[in-house]
């Protein structure tokens, strides 16, 4: 039986009561929370790990980190240090989204290596292998598809982007529409151009049952994938967007009959004003799946610093509900990131989520704020380190120009207005 059949038949889990003592809340509220669909926990059968996160209602707003290589950059080596480097900063998960190289080698060694949970976009590795067959990008056959989302699940994968929601209705409101970016997503670019090229049907959502029971088979999350979410402030909360969250609303619920657990992912680019309505509305049309947002980003200007405009939009929208950051590095836009990217983007995501988890309420995120400002008054430097989101950036700075008198910085030096003498 899979993880949401145990809870919903009451059945004694480790993954719930090991989530439970995590989040220092209740087993039952986790039992319930997972039976119900609202909370997650990505874990493959075949997977051994020593850290599992749960996802979703009333827990504390998890991270992602993305790595991979590029057909441009291909070094093993350097993506297991950016996912050790995501790991030390904190990520909760991360994502292989390699589309160069050996894919399934680097996947291996990947899954080898994490101590957190990980996830794939099959698709990708799908257009890769069509490419290299001589093939259009519009020719990804189905089977091939599928046969890549089995062995990615074979292989240990805790969660895979699966853009369901995109079909030929969907797309055809996608084609109606001026949008100024276009299809952003990879994965759902791919979609479009098969469903153009061809007329036929998007095989995930013709053949969704078949998805279940593979992910069924091995109990992989879903991540319902957003391709059409707007890539650009400009085309947020536009028809074809929410087309599509509509259809992923009810896969979400064939998902649930089938025994299998599944998230929603969100934007994107997203201004300020529009972020409260975008999560309400996934929420109510996902049926309060746990939403997957990457950002969102709320404006376009900044590249090189979209790591503080998503941390800025992602904040927001984890206060209002979403329970999963997907971060997003300052290089986005601009190239593939290295392993001070990861650094950077993991803890502003960490930063965001926090702050969020301040609004939600969530056990011990005010309290460790209450934490930092004791030591901050006392002018205990080491107990800041300990209680601060980022100790080695802490030391650095610390270390850059130290002050005369080691109780305060040199902001103030003597006249630190921390001391009561």
């Amino acid at each position: 039986m899979t993880l949401i059949e145990d809870a919903q038949n009451k059945k004694e889990n480790g993954l719930i009561k090991s989530t439970a003592k995590a989040e220092n809340l209740d087993e039952e509220f986790i039992r319930a929370g997972v039976a119900e669909g609202i909370i997650v926990i990505p874990k493959n059968f075949n997977r051994k790990l020593r850290k599992i996160v749960a996802v979703g209602n009333g827990l504390k707003t998890k991270v992602n980190a993305n790595i991979g290589s590029s057909p441009d950059h291909i070094d093993i080596a350097e993506e297991l240090a950016k996912l050790d480097a995501a790991v030390k900063a904190g990520a909760d998960t991360v994502m292989d989204l390699s589309t160069g190289g050996d894919l399934k080698h680097i996947r291996k060694e990947i899954l080898e290596a994490s101590p957190v949970q990980i996830g794939t976009v099959p698709i990708y590795e799908a257009a890769c292998k069509t490419v290299a067959k001589g093939k259009k990008i519009s020719e990804i056959d189905g089977e091939l598809l599928f046969d890549i989302i089995e062995e990615q699940a074979q292989q240990g994968v805790d969660f895979i982007t699966v853009h369901c929601g995109i079909n030929k209705d969907t797309v055809e409101i996608l084609n109606r529409k001026r949008r100024l970016a276009g299809v952003v997503s990879r994965g759902g670019s791919f979609l479009v151009k098969c469903i153009n090229a061809t007329g036929k049907e998007n095989p995930l959502f013709e053949n969704y049952d078949k998805l279940l029971k593979i992910a069924k088979k091995y109990d992989v999350t879903l991540s319902l994938g957003d391709g059409f979410r707007p890539g650009c402030a400009f085309d947020a909360s536009d028809g074809p967007q929410l087309a599509e969250l509509s259809v992923l609303g009810e896969l979400v619920l064939r998902a649930r009959k089938a025994g299998v657990q599944s998230m929603i992912e969100g934007p994107g680019h997203v201004p300020l004003n529009q972020i409260e309505a975008n999560v309400s509305i996934a929420k109510r049309l996902g049926h309060r799946a746990p939403l997957y947002f990457l950002g969102p980003l709320v404006t376009d200007i900044a590249a090189g610093y979209d790591h503080i405009t998503s941390a800025i939009g992602g904040a927001l929208a984890a206060a209002y509900g979403v329970d999963f950051i997907c971060y997003v590095t300052p290089a986005e836009h601009l190239r593939l990131p290295d392993i001070e990217d990861v650094r950077k983007g993991v803890i502003a995501a960490r930063i965001a989520g926090h702050a969020a988890d301040i609004v939600k309420g969530v056990k011990g995120a005010s309290e460790r704020d209450a934490e930092m400002s004791k030591w901050r008054k006392a002018r205990n430097w080491e107990k800041q380190k300990e209680f601060c989101i980022d100790p080695i950036k802490f030391a650095r700075e610390r270390e850059k120009l130290p002050p005369q008198q080691k109780d305060v910085c040199t902001m103030c030096g003597e006249f630190c207005a921390m001391r009561d003498e």
